[in-house]
C-alpha cells in the first residue's frame, strides 16, 4: 500500500501540535505549516544518513526558525534516527530530556546548530556553505553537498540576514538553499503592520535565484528544490503558507504562533487532517514509509565511504584529525620557538602587532586556519602571508574579507566551526563585541572553538575617542558562561594565548589586543604555557611581600613600574598578571591561594570598569580602572587623565599603609 503524501506531512502535524499541547507551552504554528515542504525536502532531495549521522558529506539542515523546534524533532524521529524517541517527544521542553524548546547542539544527532535567536541560522548557513566550498575546493568532490535552511518573517527581519544574503551572493554560493515560510504572520499578528518588504526582489538585487511557490503544493515544492540545486547562485525559495494548516478555526492566525492549540482545536484539527489516532501514535505504515525515506542516501553514504578510503593516506589522515580538533604535534613546539626567540630579542610592540607575529607561526603549520576581518584588516592584523583571499571565483583561499559585518561575520565563524574541518578566526575592534555578542554567546552554547581578535581594546587606542573605547566589554564578556577572554601583556603572552585558544576545543575565545606598543614583560623562557593558568607570579617581591599587584595586558608594564617604585621604598611589592580570569577560575583552590598570595594589600588596575576586581582583591582592595567612558586624545594623556597610572598605585598603596 503506498502511503499518501499528506498523511506523511500529517503525522509531523499531529506530533507537533500534542507535544505542544503536552508540554503546555511552544511553537505549533511553524511545523504545521511547514510540514509539507519539510516532508518533500526529507523524502525526495536532503542527502543524509540516521545511522551514521555524522557523515561528512551529508547534506546540512538548518532550522533558522528554531522556535518551530517540534517539526524538527518530528523529522528526526520519523526517519529513524535514535534520538528522539517518542518518550522523548511526549517530554518535550522538559527537564533533562532533549527536546528543548529550541534546537540544541549536541543534544540530539541531526541539530546540526542552537537555533532560535532569529536570523542567526540563516547567517551560519552561509558559514557552513563556505565551509563545503572550501573542502570541494581542497578535496575535490569528495565533499559536495548542499545547506538547506528554514527561516520565517521573523528571521528575514533581523538585520542580520541582510548581512548573511549579501555575503552569501557575493561569495556566489550555489550549493545553499533557503526554503522561507512565507505565511505572513508574526507574533504580533498580520506582517503587513511590521514590514513591506519584496523579499524576492530583496533576495534578487543581492545575486540569489529566486522563485515563489504553493508551499502545500508537494510537486510544485519538488520541483521548485530540484530547479534550485540546478542553479548555480544561492536560492530562496518563498513557500507561501498558512501558519498552524489543518486547525480550523486558528489556522492563519496570530494565535497558533506559540501556544498550545487546546483540547478542542486538536480534536477539530484531527478531523480536518483525517488524522483519527491517538495523540503521539504514528500508524505503522506510515511511520514505515518515513523509515524508507530515512534509509534514502544509505547508498551514497556507503559510495562516500569507498571514494574516500580511496584517497592518499595523508588526505585521510589529516581530514581525520581535522574532525577530531586535534592539533599538528609540531604546533606547540613552533610557538615555543617563537616565545625563545622573542625573550632572547625582546621587542615592544602592540599586541595585535604581537598576534600577528603568532599567526606567521601558526598558519603555515595549521592549515585549517580561516582567518578574516570585518573591514579591519590592516587594523587587527589578522591576515598573513600565506593567505590568499577566498572569492566567490576561487576558494582554495584561507581569508575572507567579511566587510562591515561584524555580526555577520561571527555568526559565518560559527557555521564555519560547526561543519568540522576548520578553525575560524575574526577580527574587529574590541568595542564592536557589541555587535557580535549574540553570535559569541552562541558559540559558548555549542562549545565551539571559533576565536575572536579583538584588537584596540581601551582608551589606549587613543583618539577615536569614547564611541571606539572599550570600557565595560571585557568584564561583560568574562560574565558569558564558557568564553575564555585573554587579555595578553607582551609579545610571549600573545604567543601563549592563541595557543591555548587553538588547543582549548569546547569554547570560544577573545584576544583582547592593544593598539599602543606594549613593553616586554617576560623577561626568561619557560617551555610552560602560563597564559593557559589564566593567571600567574610575573614578578616575586623582594622580602615578605605586603602588596600585591594583579593587572592585565597593557596595564602589567605599569604595574611592573609601580612595583619598582614601591620596592625601592621599602614595601616588597609582587606583580601577578591575570591574561585570562576564565581560565584562572577553573584552576584548583590551591593554585589560585597561591597566585593570588595572602598580602596585606591587594591592587588591581586595568583600564576597563572596576566591577568584578573586587572578586580577585576583596571588598577591601584597590580597584584601579574607568567608572565612565573614554575621552579623545592621546593614549598616554588619557591614562593620566583617568588615573590609571603606576603613580596612582603607589600613592593608594601608601595612603592605604
Amino acid at each position: 500500500m503506498t502511503i499518501s503524501f499528506s498523511h506523511m506531512a500529517n503525522a509531523i502535524r499531529a506530533l507537533s501540535m500534542d507535544a505542544v499541547q503536552a508540554a503546555n507551552s511552544g511553537h505549533p504554528g511553524m511545523p504545521m505549516g511547514m510540514a509539507d515542504v519539510a516532508t518533500v525536502l526529507f523524502t525526495k532531495h536532503l542527502k543524509y544518513d540516521p545511522a551514521w549521522p555524522e557523515w561528512p558529506n551529508r547534506d546540512r539542515f538548518i532550522l533558522s526558525a528554531g522556535h518551530g523546534s517540534m517539526l524538527l524533532y518530528s523529522l528526526l524521529y520519523l526517519t529513524g534516527y535514535e534520538s528522539p524517541t517518542i518518550e522523548d517527544i511526549k517530554n518535550f521542553r522538559q527537564l533533562h530530556h532533549p527536546c528543548a524548546g529550541h534546537p540544541e547542539y549536541a543534544e540530539i544527532a541531526g541539530v546540526e546548530m542552537t537555533t532560535g535567536p532569529l536570523g542567526q541560522g540563516l547567517a551560519s548557513s552561509v558559514g557552513f556553505a563556505l565551509a563545503e566550498r572550501l573542502s570541494n575546493a581542497r578535496m575535490g568532490d569528495v565533499v559536495d553537498h548542499h545547506t538547506y535552511v528554514i527561516c520565517g518573517d521573523g528571521c528575514l527581519m533581523e538585520g542580520i540576514s541582510h548581512e548573511a544574503i549579501s555575503m552569501a551572493g557575493h561569495l556566489k554560493l550555489g550549493k545553499m538553499i533557503v526554503l522561507w515560510d512565507d505565511n505572513e504572520i508574526c507574533i504580533d499578528g498580520s506582517t503587513s503592520a511590521t514590514v513591506s518588504d519584496d523579499q524576492i526582489a530583496r533576495f534578487s538585487a543581492s545575486g540569489w535565484h529566486v522563485q515563489a511557490i504553493n508551499g502545500h503544493d508537494a510537486e510544485e515544492i519538488d520541483a521548485a528544490i530540484e530547479a534550485a540545486k540546478q542553479d548555480d547562485r544561492p536560492s530562496m525559495i518563498a513557500c507561501r503558507t498558512t501558519i498552524g494548516y489543518g486547525a480550523p478555526t486558528k489556522q492563519g492566525t496570530a494565535g497558533v504562533h506559540g501556544a498550545p492549540l487546546g483540547a478542542d482545536e486538536i480534536a477539530a484539527a484531527r478531523l480536518m487532517l483525517d488524522w483519527p489516532h491517538a495523540p503521539f501514535h504514528i500508524p505503522a505504515d506510515i511511520l514505515e514509509a518515513w523509515a524508507q525515506a530515512g534509509k534514502r542516501s544509505q547508498d551514497l553514504a556507503e559510495k562516500w565511504k569507498i571514494a574516500f578510503d580511496g584517497l592518499d593516506d595523508a588526505v585521510k589522515t589529516d581530514f581525520n584529525r581535522r574532525l577530531n580538533k586535534q592539533l599538528p604535534e609540531n604546533l606547540a613546539e613552533a610557538i615555543n620557538n617563537l616565545k625563545k626567540g622573542l625573550v632572547d630579542n625582546p621587542v615592544k610592540v602592540a599586541t595585535r602587532k604581537a598576534s600577528l607575529m603568532a599567526l606567521e607561526v601558526i598558519n603555515p603549520i595549521l592549515q585549517e586556519t580561516i582567518g578574516g576581518s570585518a573591514d579591519l584588516t590592516g587594523s587587527n592584523l589578522t591576515k598573513t602571508a600565506d593567505q590568499a583571499p577566498i572569492t566567490g571565483q576561487d576558494f582554495s583561499g584561507r581569508y575572507m574579507y567579511y566587510g562591515v559585518r561584524e555580526f555577520g561575520m561571527s555568526a559565518v565563524m560559527n557555521g564555519l566551526a560547526l561543519h568540522g574541518e576548520y578553525i575560524p578566526y575574526g577580527g574587529t575592534f574590541m568595542v564592536f563585541t557589541d555587535y557580535c555578542r549574540s553570535a559569541i554567546r552562541l558559540s559558548a552554547l555549542m562549545e565551539q572553538r571559533v576565536i575572536y581578535v579583538m584588537t584596540h581594546d581601551s582608551i589606549g587606542l587613543g583618539e577615536d575617542g569614547p564611541t571606539h573605547q572599550p570600557v565595560e566589554h571585557l568584564m561583560s564578556l568574562r560574565a558569558m558562561p564558557n568564553v575564555a577572554v585573554y587579555r595578553p601583556a607582551d609579545a610571549v603572552e600573545t604567543a601563549e594565548a592563541w595557543l591555548a585558544a587553538l588547543q582549548d576545543t569546547k569554547r570560544p575565545s577573545i584576544l583582547a589586543l592593544s593598539r599602543q606598543g606594549l613593553v616586554p614583560v617576560r623577561l626568561t623562557h619557560t617551555s610552560e604555557n602560563l597564559v593557559a593558568k589564566g593567571g600567574y607570579e610575573l614578578r616575586a617581591a623582594e622580602g615578605t611581600a605586603v602588596v600585591t599587584i594583579i593587572a592585565t595586558g597593557s596595564e602589567v608594564e605599569i604595574a611592573v613600574s609601580a612595583r619598582e617604585t614601591l620596592q625601592a621604598e621599602g614595601i616588597p611589592t609582587r606583580v601577578v598578571s591575570m591574561p585570562c580570569t576564565d581560565v584562572f577560575d577553573d584552576q584548583t583552590e590551591a593554585y589560585k591561594t597561591e597566585v593570588l598570595g595572602n598580602t596585606d594589600i591587594n591592587v588591581s588596575i586595568e583600564a576597563g570598569v572596576k566591577f568584578g576586581w573586587e572578586r580577585y582583591v576583596g571588598r577591601d582592595g584597590i580597584i584601579i580602572g574607568m567608572d565612565s567612558f573614554g575621552a579623545s586624545a592621546p593614549a598616554n594623556e588619557l591614562y593620566e587623565h583617568f588615573g590609571i597610572t603606576a603613580e596612582a598605585i603607589v600613592t593608594a598603596v601608601k595612603n592605604r599603609l
